[in-house]
């Protein structure tokens, strides 16, 4: 699936920002590239519908990139954030390959700021399953860990626990505590959060780990990073205050109020047609 040329250049205003993830995890990203970039217009895809993508086979999740990607581009996009580690991890170098004219800016764990801050030489990885057994995790490590152990811990049921909007309560604490534990207990002092759903579970998680151990979010650097990469700057003033655009690929009505709680105020959800 490639974008035609007359998606691009069609008219001097500025084209909007694509930004996706498996389900609403993605707005952890969204509100750093809103603070920002205020008078950009954003795009945003929740694939609720097919979440979570953690324990999905490689090729459904390339596909469902593939099709969003799509999507996007018939928005005439000018730019998508990848704002799924699972996607990246799995298959960001072939949606790379697949759509060359595109700025694709993608998030990935946050491992090398991980080591760098560590004082116990030992960091957590917290991600979903197929973060944990990918090809872009492992490079990352190779690249960047040295001497430092970097133990990668799965975490099952945490996705879900956002998608459904349980941010609190006793069992979403001992779902967060059962996956901390074994990297507390082996001295981690920096987790890094490597599934954009974590960050609303920051409090929970830096409840239990305790003031002596860091939290790295990559969100912020992945918005630096789509300004830097951006093919053209936004035409509108700086006080100008962009739109945001939602999809969600489930239901609409749960996605609006979900979608509205993380994000801070009313929004409408159209429904995903792909």
């Amino acid at each position: 699936m490639r974008a035609t040329p007359a998606l691009f250049g069609m008219s001097d205003a500025p084209q909007p920002i694509g930004v996706f993830d498996s389900g609403v995890g993605g707005l952890s990203v969204l509100r750093e590239i809103r603070a920002l970039l205020p008078s950009e217009e954003l795009l945003y895809v929740a694939d609720s519908g097919h979440a979570p993508y953690g324990d999905k086979p490689v090729p459904q999740v390339q596909a469902r990139a593939e099709r969003i990607i799509g999507f996007l581009l018939a928005q005439q996009v000018r730019a998508v954030v990848v704002a799924c580690n699972t996607v990246t991890g799995l298959s960001i170098q072939a949606l790379r390959q697949q759509f060359p004219q595109l700025p694709l800016v993608a998030i990935e764990p946050a491992v090398k700021p991980a080591v760098a801050a560590t004082r116990s030489g030992t960091v957590g990885v917290l991600a979903t399953h197929n973060t944990v057994r990918s090809p872009g995790l492992a490079r990352l490590i190779a690249a960047h860990a040295g001497p430092v152990r970097v133990l990668a811990q799965a975490c099952p049921g945490w996705v879900e626990m956002v998608e459904r909007g349980e941010l609190d309560g006793a069992a979403s604490r001992a779902a967060v505590s059962a996956c901390l534990e074994p990297l507390l207990a082996q001295g981690a002092d920096v987790l890094v959060l490597g599934c954009t759903h974590y960050p609303f579970l920051r409090p929970l998680i830096e409840q239990r780990a305790g003031p002596g151990v860091l939290v790295l979010d990559p969100a912020a650097a992945v918005a630096r990073e789509l300004q830097r990469r951006l093919p053209r700057p936004a035409a509108l003033t700086a006080t100008a205050t962009g739109t945001t655009h939602f999809w969600s690929s489930g239901d609409c009505a749960h996605a609006a109020g979900l979608i509205a709680r993380l994000w801070g105020e009313p929004v409408r959800a159209s429904a995903l047609p792909v």
